[in-house]
């Protein structure tokens, strides 16, 4: 699977360019199987784990289904069959993956805040070789979308929530479905129609406009986290536009006292799902560098962290070594 073009995997599109027909994976049987051996021995039996998010969901039958343990036995029912009515994201993860465990949290929050309006399907790896296979998984996370039976290209990597929202976002209008909107067309809690037209914006890869409709927002909501990310995310991406992501990084690691670079590069490795890798650059930065150029590297690195989720472990990370290298 390929990387999406930067400028659309951080807005996350809605166009979807290239879906993949899932009909082949139909039945346990239909999955490719692994090397001698290594089916029998990892494959998890169909449990049949199902889990609605929400705290209050064991006490409530009626609770929507937000979350499924999927393995290789139960994805006919659990991805294909229920995305013909409902938008199915998956979310590929191990136990071992230190990514997996910023992502993924944050995919179950944002399944339980959407009321079913979409499922997220969590597929284990390591217990479901077959699977990773047949769907060619290289990394991990990794995050697909799949819309009546058809496979949508999705991310690898961690994100922050204001990614993920815009994915989610563009996953639901693909499919046709009102942003929260609950499993049976139920509207949500009211959205304001300037974010909802500026991420439309963002998705048509039309930037200014999506990043004047996010300013319109902090006029009247100067703290709107929403529109903040949102700005974060244009600036991000205007600044990278034309760029060759590797070349800015081979570049900057070249020249590791060129701040002008170094913030570059960093660009490159966020808005590729590298943030980890961008903080700590700039970090470096910071520590090798003083005065003016010092001052550029920590105002950079602190605009990064608005277009990651500030509950993201990454940032929390880098605004504790930020400390540590500024005193």
């Amino acid at each position: 699977m390929t990387r999406p073009d930067p400028r659309q995997a951080a807005a996350m599109s809605a166009a979807f360019s290239r879906a993949v027909d899932l009909s082949s994976l139909a039945g346990p049987a239909a999955a490719p199987a692994g090397p001698a051996g290594n089916g029998a021995r990892h494959a998890a039996p169909d449990t049949g784990r199902h889990r609605a998010a929400a705290p209050d969901a064991a006490a409530d039958p009626n609770a929507p289904l937000t979350v499924i343990d999927a393995t290789e036995t139960s994805f006919q029912a659990d991805v294909i069959d229920r995305s013909m009515t409902t938008p199915v994201v998956i979310d590929f993860w191990a136990d071992w993956c230190q990514p997996c465990k910023t992502l993924s949290p944050t995919l179950e929050n944002l399944a339980a805040e959407g009321g079913g309006s979409w499922v997220l399907v969590k597929v284990d790896v390591d217990a479901n070789p077959r699977l990773s296979q047949a769907l060619q998984i290289q990394s991990i996370p990794t995050v697909m979308a799949v819309i009546k039976g058809q496979l949508m290209e999705g991310f690898q990597g961690a994100i922050g929530e204001a990614e993920a929202r815009q994915f989610i976002a563009a996953v639901l209008q693909a499919g046709g479905v009102e942003p929260g909107a609950g499993p049976a067309g139920e509207a949500g809690p009211p959205i304001d129609p300037r974010l909802e037209a500026a991420d439309d914006q963002m998705a048509a890869g039309d930037l200014t406009a999506a990043k004047a409709l996010y300013e319109q927002v902090l006029v009247d909501l100067p703290n709107d986290p929403v529109a903040k990310s949102g700005i974060a995310q244009a600036d991000l991406l205007l600044r990278i536009d034309g760029v060759d992501l590797a070349a800015a990084v081979s570049d900057a690691d070249a020249a590791p006292d060129d701040v002008a670079a170094q913030t570059l590069a960093a660009d490159s490795e966020l808005v590729q799902g590298e943030a980890p890798a961008a903080f700590a650059r700039l970090i470096r930065a910071v520590r090798r560098t003083a005065g003016d150029d010092r001052d550029a590297a920590r105002k950079h690195l602190l605009k990064l962290f608005e277009v990651a989720s500030p509950d993201d472990p990454a940032v929390a990370k880098a605004r504790r070594d930020l400390a540590s290298a500024l005193f």
